[in-house]
C-alpha cells in the first residue's frame, strides 16, 4: 500500500456523518456489474499467458483499473456512501484478515531454513510430499510450499526427470494438504471467518483429504520409480555439495509459527459482544486482537530472523505483494455478485441457482462440488470459495447442519480442485516461479493441465461416488 493509498483510507475514516446504503439488492441488480470481477479473474488467468511481460510489471495497475471501472459507475448510481460502505466491508470484514495470515505465514516460513542434501529417491521424495501434505494444514498450504520446495529441489538436483516431483508437490502440498483446517487453504479460512467451526473442517474434512493423498502418493511412487529406474536418470555429478546432515536454521520461527496458530484458534474460541464499527464494517474484539497478534508475529520474525538465512531462502516480498494487491481487487468487486447470488431465484444468476439445486431446491451436492471446483481451478478458490458458500446459504449454522454435506462439497471442490492450474490456489505459482528459477524447465500452463487432468479428475471421481 502506497501512502497515496494510506492517505485515502485516513481520509475516508475521517469522514464525519457519513450515510451508509443499506445492503445491496441483489435481485435488482443487472449481471453487468459482475464484469469488473470477471475482468480480474480473467486477467489473472489469460495476462500471463498473452502478455507475460506487461503483466509482470503492471498486475497491481491492471487490478487497479478493473476496481475503479466498478467503483466508479457504482458511486454515480448509487451514491458515495454506498461505495465507502462496500470498499470497508470488503477491506475491513474480508481483506485485512485474509491477507494478514497469509503474510504471517509466509514470513515466518520463509525465515526457517533446512539444509542438507538428501537423495532423491522415490521413497525419500514420497516421504517428504506426505510430511509437507500434513504440514500444509498447520502452517497453511503457502507456509509449507516455501518451506519444502527448496529441500526438495536439491534433493533431486541430480536427477534427469524432476518435473513430476515439482507437479505431485503443487498438487498435494500447495493444494490437496491443506483441507484439514482453515489454515491450511485461503477459502477455507474465508469460511472460518463466515462461522466456520474450526474443528467442523477437520472432522468433516479428514476422510476426503486421507484418501485423496493416499492415492495421489500411491501414483506418484510409481511414476517416480519409474523414471528412477531409467539408466540414465542420474546425474554423475551432484551439484550440490554432499551433506547428507540435516541442519534447520531459524529454529525461533517454529515457535512463532504456533503463535499463528493460538492466535486463529484465539479468535475461533473467543466469544465477546464487544464490538467496533468503522465506515458502518464491524470488527469484533477477538478478531482485532488476532489481527493485531499476527502483525507482532510477523515484525517478531523479520527481527530475529538472521539475514542469511532468509537470504539462503531466497525470500523476498514479491509473491505476498501480488497476492495483496489481486485480491484487494477481488474482494471489492465480489460485492454485486455476491449480492445477485444471495438473491437467488430472484437473481440474475438463477441460471447458476437452477445448476446447484433440484425442483424442490434443495441442493444437488455433486453439482456444488464440481462446479466449485472448476471455477476455483481456472479462477482462484477463495472467491469461488465465497460465491458458492453465499449462494448455499450464506449462514455457517445451516451450512453445518442442515446442509452439512453441501459445505463438504464447496469445501472439497475449492480446496481440492485448485490444483487443476496454476492459477488455482496462491501457492501454485510461487512453486513454478522457485523451480523456474532452479532452471527446472516446467510445463506450460496447458502442459501442467496435461497431468492434472489425467492425474487428478480419476481421483475427483473417485471422490464424487464416495461422498456425494
Amino acid at each position: 500500500m502506497n501512502i497515496r493509498s494510506i492517505t485515502a483510507l485516513l481520509t475516508l475514516l475521517l469522514l464525519p456523518n457519513l450515510t451508509f446504503a443499506a445492503p445491496l439488492d441483489g435481485a435488482s441488480l443487472s449481471l453487468f456489474w459482475g464484469i469488473p470481477f470477471a475482468g480480474i479473474l480473467l486477467s489473472i488467468a489469460l495476462c500471463p499467458l498473452i502478455i507475460p511481460t506487461i503483466w509482470h510489471h503492471h498486475y497491481g495497475k491492471i487490478t487497479f483499473l478493473w476496481s475503479m471501472i466498478f467503483l466508479i459507475p457504482f458511486t454515480a448510481v448509487f451514491g458515495f456512501g454506498a461505495s465507502v460502505g462496500v470498499i470497508a466491508h470488503a477491506v475491513i470484514e474480508e481483506f485485512i484478515p485474509f491477507i494478514l495470515l497469509l503474510l504471517a505465514l509466509f514470513t515466518v516460513s520463509g525465515g526457517i531454513l533446512i539444509r542438507g542434501n538428501f537423495q532423491g529417491s522415490p521413497k525419500f521424495n514420497t516421504i517428504l510430499l506426505a510430511i509437507g501434505t500434513i504440514l500444509a494444514s498447520i502452517m497453511g498450504t503457502t507456509g509449507a510450499a516455501m518451506l519444502l520446495i527448496r529441500p526438495l529441489i536439491r534433493a533431486n538436483d541430480n536427477r534427469k526427470h524432476k518435473v513430476h516431483v515439482i507437479v505431485f508437490f503443487i498438487f498435494l502440498v500447495a493444494n490437496i494438504g491443506g483441507g484439514l483446517t482453515p489454515l491450511g487453504d485461503p477459502p477455507l479460512f474465508i469460511g472460518f471467518l463466515k462461522g466456520v467451526d474450526f474443528f467442523w473442517t477437520t472432522g468433516h474434512m479428514f476422510l476426503p483429504v486421507l484418501i485423496t493423498s493416499v492415492l495421489l502418493l500411491i501414483i506418484f511412487y510409481f511414476i517416480d520409480n519409474f523414471y528412477y529406474k531409467k539408466d540414465d536418470e542420474i546425474t554423475d555429478r551432484d551439484p550440490t555439495p554432499t551433506n547428507n546432515k540435516l541442519q534447520i536454521f531459524g529454529k525461533w520461527n517454529i515457535l512463532l509459527l504456533l503463535g499463528v496458530i493460538g492466535s486463529v484458534l484465539l479468535s475461533g474460541f473467543w466469544k465477546s459482544e464487544q464490538t467496533y464499527t468503522i465506515l458502518g464494517s464491524s470488527i469484533d474484539l477477538p478478531n482485532l486482537i488476532r489481527d493485531l497478534l499476527l502483525i507482532a508475529i510477523t515484525m517478531a520474525s523479520l527481527m530475529i530472523t538472521p539475514k542469511q538465512v532468509r537470504s539462503s531462502n531466497q525470500f523476498n516480498w514479491e509473491p505476498i505483494l501480488e497476492v495483496a494487491k489481486l485480491f484487494a481487487g477481488i474482494f471489492i468487486t465480489i460485492a454485486p455478485v455476491l449480492a445477485i447470488l444471495k438473491a437467488g431465484y430472484q437473481g440474475a444468476l438463477s441460471p447458476v441457482v437452477s445448476l446447484v439445486s433440484d425442483k424442490a431446491g434443495e441442493p444437488i451436492n455433486t453439482m456444488y462440488f464440481w462446479l466449485t471446483g472448476t471455477l476455483s481451478g481456472f479462477l482462484d478458490n477463495a472467491p469461488t470459495y465465497l460465491v458458492f458458500f453465499n449462494l448455499a446459504a450464506g449462514d455457517p449454522v445451516t451450512l453445518m447442519g442442515p446442509l452439512e454435506k453441501t459445505l463438504l462439497a464447496i469445501s472439497m471442490g475449492s480446496v481440492f480442485m485448485g490444483a487443476l492450474t496454476y492459477i488455482g490456489n496462491a501457492p501454485n505459482f510461487m512453486v513454478k516461479s522457485i523451480a523456474a528459477q532452479h532452471q527446472i524447465k516446467m510445463p506450460s500452463f496447458f502442459g501442467y493441465m496435461k497431468w492434472s487432468v489425467c492425474i487428478l479428475l480419476p481421483v475427483f471421481l473417485i471422490l464424487t461416488f464416495i461422498f456425494f
